[in-house]
């Protein structure tokens, strides 16, 4: 196996430096030991020579697969870029890298002022924040730190000659938190020989098995993505809320096609504006992330650009924010061309003010003198021709718009009374629809079964006919890009005569889905029209908390709409309020009848 010398790093380097690189990767180390003498006096040299950091990835067979110049949160190389560690082991390659350290003498001469070489300011042999998340991200089997003393005072060991690998600081992750909160423990700093003498093998074996320990039994199918959910309690929410959005969120995974692996909350005052989380506990993710081998990270919230990529980048593993994963659930429920219409065009908008450059020097160049160059670049063209698409689409929903209102004006002239279906998702809506009018909408126990809206007659008791129309359901925190690219489809809502809000009885917080849907509706404009409540799943529910939230809705009517059960006192509801509505119509109907 042939090992690779990262050579953006060494631009500038004479020839006889990158010989030297070169040669660390020749060495060999004994699979049994972390490192030996000879390799760390050998990485310590070069490093006092260049001045620079030099970090080395060996594997487990003691070969040295890499060689950067630089520190290991630096290191690019497929062999940490391209693993994919199973659940309760760590990745197989570890890095020993140098510090250039300062002498006490030349530290108390500098003032103490830090060393300038480490990245943290600290005079103390601690370790860069980023080498500890490059560990818990990449699941390093241990970080070996080399401090190399670079004045000239070089320690010695044993009365042996002057060595300029001074210490050696041996860095591993843990399964779980220690006392102080952290993950990973950092050993006493000991000379390169104890290092030597360390049994390497026996200390990774043991971590694997107290990390295999810590897995749960999670049977997953073939196929299935592993997905942590994430949620921030921020400002006056209380944990039990969030807990409630988790359930949630954790529905509409498995509506995705998820599996869920664990929760993960952390409460502050705001979310952090680069990570979402804090940088600590991004770290942590990024560690349970490899521990339960999931490949996908679900947040309940909608994340900037920023946050999205840099969260991205610590984890390792696809990240989705709940307005994307509500967008996926609308891409595979939508079946009609309508409704792939909209899907696209929801997701484009929220696409578009995603894309990441690198500011102006991506910008599209200008004619004239001084202006000739490259032209347009990849992110400048994608960026237009996102745009041209989003203005066709917005374009055929246009035609969607008329096609419906033609729809609505027949109706009109038909004098047909419309009925809006219209609820919290998977309340029970399609199922209604069906009973009510023996229509054949697909219909599933999960959240948005149904996309495409369905328009259906039926019968009141006086014999006179109304439209029941199925829409689609809402959600809390209904994604913004969707009510504007729905607008066509939920205008079926607005428009109505009258909503029938169908509510899910048994639920532990109907009282909140109501609330939601209300500010939905108020966002349609609908909120001031007539609205019947239809409190279904009552089998479900006991007797004193349906009296209870019947006393808290406006029109309450009790069913069961997939046991039949309601239905007479529903359809008389109807008849009452489209009597109120329609006075005239009322009038006619009565007068047919008598004659």
């Amino acid at each position: 196996m042939t090992g690779t010398l990262d050579l953006v790093k060494t631009k500038g380097l004479k020839k006889s430096e990158i010989n030297q690189l070169n040669r660390l990767l020749q060495k060999r180390l004994p699979p049994d030991r972390i490192l030996t003498i000879d390799l760390a006096e050998a990485v310590a040299e070069i490093s006092y020579q260049l001045r620079q950091p030099i970090s080395l990835v060996a594997n487990r067979r003691g070969q040295i697969v890499n060689v950067t110049l630089g520190q290991p949160w630096q290191i690019n190389t497929p062999e940490l870029r391209q693993v994919r560690v199973g659940p309760g082991r760590l990745c197989g390659h570890r890095v020993i890298y140098t510090r250039l350290a300062k002498s006490e003498k030349q530290a108390a001469k500098n003032g103490n002022k830090g060393n300038g070489n480490n990245g943290n300011g600290n005079n103390g042999h601690s370790v860069n924040k980023d080498n500890l998340m490059a560990l818990a991200k990449n699941r390093l089997d241990l970080l070996a730190q080399v401090n190399v003393n670079t004045d000239g005072s070089f320690s010695r060991s044993h009365g042996e000659q002057s060595h300029l690998a001074d210490s050696i600081e041996i860095i591993h992750l843990l399964p779980g938190r220690d006392s102080e909160g952290k993950l990973w423990k950092q050993m006493p700093a000991c000379t390169v020989r104890m290092a030597q003498e360390e049994d390497f093998t026996a200390l990774i074996e043991a971590l694997e098995e107290e990390f295999q320990k810590q897995i749960p039994e999670l049977p997953v199918r073939a196929g299935e993505e592993r997905a942590i959910l994430v949620g921030v309690i921020t400002g006056d929410m209380d944990a039990w809320e969030m807990e409630d959005d988790l359930d949630e969120l954790a529905q509409l995974a498995r509506t995705a096609g998820a599996t869920i692996c664990r929760r993960f909350t952390q409460t502050r005052r705001e979310p952090d504006p680069s990570f979402f989380l804090g940088a600590g506990k991004a770290q942590e993710l990024a560690l349970l992330v490899q521990e339960l081998g999931a490949n996908l990270v679900i947040l309940d919230h909608e994340l900037t650009a920023l946050q999205h990529n840099s969260l991205q980048k610590i984890v390792g593993v696809k990240v989705l924010d709940r307005t994307e994963l509500i967008l996926d659930i609308f891409a595979q429920r939508a079946h009609t061309r309508e409704g792939k219409l909209q899907v696209e065009l929801a997701q484009l908008k929220y696409l578009m003010p995603r894309l990441i450059g690198k500011g102006t020097m991506l910008s599209r160049l200008g004619g004239g003198i001084g202006t000739r160059g490259p032209g347009e670049t990849k992110l400048e063209i994608d960026r237009r021709r996102i745009r041209q698409r989003i203005n066709r689409l917005e374009d055929d929903i246009v035609r969607i718009k008329n096609y419906r209102d033609t729809q609505r004006r027949m109706r009109n002239e038909n004098h047909l009374p419309v009925i809006a279906i219209s609820g919290y998702t998977n309340s029970g809506k399609s199922t209604l629809l069906n009973a009510l009018t023996k229509a054949n909408v697909f219909v599933e126990d999960k959240l948005f079964a149904t996309l495409d809206p369905t328009t259906r007659k039926t019968t009141l008791p006086d014999h006179s006919t109304v439209l029941l129309c199925d829409t689609v359901g809402f959600i809390k925190k209904l994604p913004t890009p969707l009510v504007a690219a729905f607008r066509a489809t939920l205008e079926e809502v607005a428009i109505a005569n009258i909503i029938l809000h169908v509510v899910d009885a048994s639920h532990p917080h109907a009282l909140d889905q109501i609330n939601s849907v209300y500010d939905v509706l108020s966002e349609l404009g609908a909120i001031d029209k007539p609205i019947i409540t239809v409190l279904n799943k009552s089998e479900l529910v006991r007797k004193e908390d349906l009296l209870w939230l019947i006393s808290q809705v406006p029109n309450p009517v009790v069913i069961s709409a997939l046991k039949r059960l309601g239905f007479p006192s529903l359809m008389k509801k109807i008849q009452d309020m489209v009597e109120e509505v329609f006075p005239e119509r009322a009038a006619a109907v009565t007068t047919k009848i008598m004659a």
